[in-house]
């Protein structure tokens, strides 16, 4: 994130939503700074940034009714984490990395931006699962077969059939590290499935957190990569 022009798209917010008097002496009260149109304009702005910056603010917001009061205090308060967050992490004693779910795979961030975003994590994991065995459906050109039988044969360490290409992780030499990977990459799809997207379908009320979400974001980012490194082995093709 480009944290100057960050800080100055939230400090022109504060700015506009500010309450002065009205400009009419004859009227008892205040309004904001800016008009309706241009607070309306900088918001858009600020949520993505906010979203990004102090991800769950939404939940904070107070009642509709005071919404340029409530996003001004959120733009205050993603202002004071934007700038001070480097401090915040040194004094506080948490100073382990991070991970952005903007920096994952672009197929699983693609497929899980814009609901995680508005807060739906749930939804958002399984639509990037989706989207990884799409683009996995796309690479070997299969329609035949999905999710956990589309990686079993993808990822197989039999040679390549017709209408069934393969994926080869390391060049198919008769070794133990070509054996490895590829089983690792069979079985690890596997459990990816089994045990993050196939779970996310039998229960569409189910909550979850922004943390756990991201920790399955990342297993699903590691198999996305594993398989867009991949060549692919078609019949015929020596292996």
């Amino acid at each position: 994130m480009n944290l100057e022009w960050a800080v100055h798209e939230l400090d022109s917010f504060i700015h506009l939503a500010e309450r002065i008097p009205h400009p009419s002496a004859n009227v008892i009260g205040t309004v904001y700074r800016g008009s309706g149109s241009d607070l309306a304009a900088q918001a858009q702005i600020v949520e993505q940034i906010l979203d990004r910056a102090t991800p769950g603010w939404r939940e904070a917001l107070p009642e509709k009714g005071r919404q340029w009061a409530g996003l001004r205090e959120a733009a205050s308060r993603g202002r004071a984490q934007l700038q001070r967050e480097d401090e915040l992490r040194q004094n506080l004693g948490d100073d382990a990395p991070g991970i952005s779910a903007a920096n994952l795979h672009p197929w699983i961030w693609s497929g899980a931006r814009s609901l995680w975003q508005s807060g739906h994590y749930v939804q958002a994991v399984r639509d990037a699962a989706t989207k990884l065995n799409a683009e996995t459906q796309n690479k070997v050109g299969r329609r035949d077969v999905s999710e956990t039988k589309l990686f079993q044969e993808s990822f197989s360490t039999d040679p390549a059939k017709p209408g069934k290409p393969r994926l080869r992780r390391t060049s198919p030499e008769d070794s133990d590290t070509y054996r490895s990977v590829q089983r690792g990459a069979m079985a690890f799809a596997e459990g990816v499935f089994a045990g993050i997207r196939n779970p996310l379908s039998h229960d569409v009320d189910q909550e979850m957190s922004e943390q756990v979400a991201l920790e399955h974001l990342a297993a699903l980012s590691v198999l996305a990569r594993w398989v867009g490194e991949s060549t692919v082995e078609h019949a015929g093709e020596p292996s």
